[in-house]
């Protein structure tokens, strides 16, 4: 009876502690739950917060803008020293297929005298480019439906142009940026730094301005820009607030202007930044580096992709130069390979053209094409005139110039500037010649 009885006892105490167990397990699971719908609420009230906030900004500094997408807009540096964003969010930035038309107020001019180009159309598939430095990895690619070839630049890598100079002054750069395989799961800490760095070592503990493209898909974030110089009681850090996720899912063409202490970039026609005292102390500006981090090639198989690279020394308005010598040469006209096709994103050079043109009534210019020494000297010809009527035409179909002021001739590869040997000199003799008549 006794045995019978403390048996009782023992289980009546562990349907006791069983319950107890289970009810303990149950109330810790209703707070997860409770936590997790918090959050969820807290994120959206955020996000319906900061949509009011923006349509109200926008109602007060551009009436009757709300419901619209917002214009490009440039962004000024916080001068506090800490991070901020942007007050201003526009929509998401127009992709597909890009027109001379779209880039008719591009105003993005390179600089006239080439100090490095690299297409990596010398290198061999699989290896890392010869006219580089990293302390990571990376190798040359191609792309399915995508001409050329590509440097893809290893997760976590920081990497180097061997510019064999140091940079001016005044300088221009511009390459193709393009990311493999962005999705939902990329997120905020994917990201490409432009580096314009003191040094040409392997760090970035050194006088520095950079930016980050961001390529996070779940939000917009833009483009974040920073500048570090020792002594400095004012560094800039701040995020410029966009919506790039569209455009990065397509080749970007990227495009910087340093003059001096302003820094200037641009993603496709989009102007973006606008510093006009970000660097801080231009002698301390020597070199390029390029730096990827928050990329997972092994698991969703992301890249970051760079081609095209080309660096110019710039400060020439092409304007006051055609005016006061009657001639300018210039080899940032960009055409398809092999075609006439101008790239929508030589423009810039198009549109200062347009101005000395309507300044000045009385002037007629002649446009001369040049050709580099691939292919034959009767279809470098071909090529050379059809591509100097291409720039002719745009004068006229998208700037309004008579075509009575206008002419046009070709010489092929007849008057070379460089070396045809290298893809820096063929991209010197790819060039468009202004003559005053």
């Amino acid at each position: 009876m006794k045995t019978s009885n403390k048996l009782c006892y023992c289980m009546f105490f562990a349907l006791l502690l069983g319950n107890s167990s289970e009810a303990q397990f149950f109330k810790k699971l209703a707070k997860k739950a409770e936590k997790a719908a918090e959050r969820t609420v807290e994120r959206r009230v955020e996000s319906e917060t900061s949509k009011k906030t923006d349509q109200a900004l926008d109602s007060i500094l551009e009436p009757g803008s709300v419901g619209k997408q917002a214009p490009d807009t440039q962004g000024n540096g916080n001068t506090t020293g800490t991070s901020s964003e942007s007050t201003t969010s526009t929509g998401s930035i127009a992709t597909g297929p890009k027109t001379i038309q779209v880039y008719s107020k591009f105003d993005f001019v390179p600089g006239d005298k080439p100090l490095f180009y690299d297409d990596f159309n010398d290198e061999f598939m699989g290896d890392f480019p010869s006219k580089w430095n990293t302390n990571g990895s990376g190798e040359v690619v191609t792309l399915g439906t995508i001409p050329g070839k590509w440097y893809s630049v290893a997760n976590r890598s920081l990497t180097i142009p061997n510019l064999g100079i140091t940079l001016p002054e005044d300088f221009t750069m511009e390459f193709d940026l393009k990311v493999v395989n962005l999705s939902r799961n990329t997120g905020s800490g994917a990201i490409l730094a432009i580096y314009l760095s003191e040094t040409d070592g392997l760090k970035t503990n050194e006088n520095y301005v950079k930016a980050n493209l961001n390529f996070c898909q779940y939000i917009a974030i833009g483009v974040r820009v920073d500048n570090n110089f020792k002594g400095d009681p004012a560094p800039i850090a701040n995020t410029l607030q966009q919506d790039f996720r569209e455009l990065y899912k397509d080749v970007v063409h990227v495009s910087i202007a340093v003059n001096k202490n302003r820094y200037r970039l641009w993603l496709n026609e989009n102007k973006v930044v606008d510093l006009p005292q970000f660097i801080v102390s231009p002698e301390l500006i020597n070199y390029v580096k390029f730096y990827v981090n928050g990329i997972d090639k092994q698991k969703r198989q992301e890249q970051v992709l760079i081609s095209n690279l080309k660096i110019s020394e710039g400060g020439v308005d092409l304007r006051r130069k055609l005016m006061s010598e009657g001639k300018i040469s210039t080899n940032g006209i960009l055409f398809n390979s092999g075609s006439a096709d101008i790239l929508p994103q030589s423009m810039g050079i198009i549109r200062q053209i347009s101005q000395v043109l309507n300044q000045d009534s009385s002037i007629s210019l002649n446009i001369v094409g040049h050709t580099d020494s691939d292919g034959s000297d009767e279809s470098n010809i071909t090529l050379s005139k059809d591509r100097a009527e291409a720039v002719k035409k745009a004068l006229v179909s998208v700037y309004g110039i008579s075509e009575d002021r206008l002419s046009s001739e070709g010489k092929g590869e007849a008057e070379p500037v460089a070396d045809n040997g290298t893809a820096q000199g063929k991209a010197q003799n790819r060039r468009v010649e202004f003559i005053k008549k």
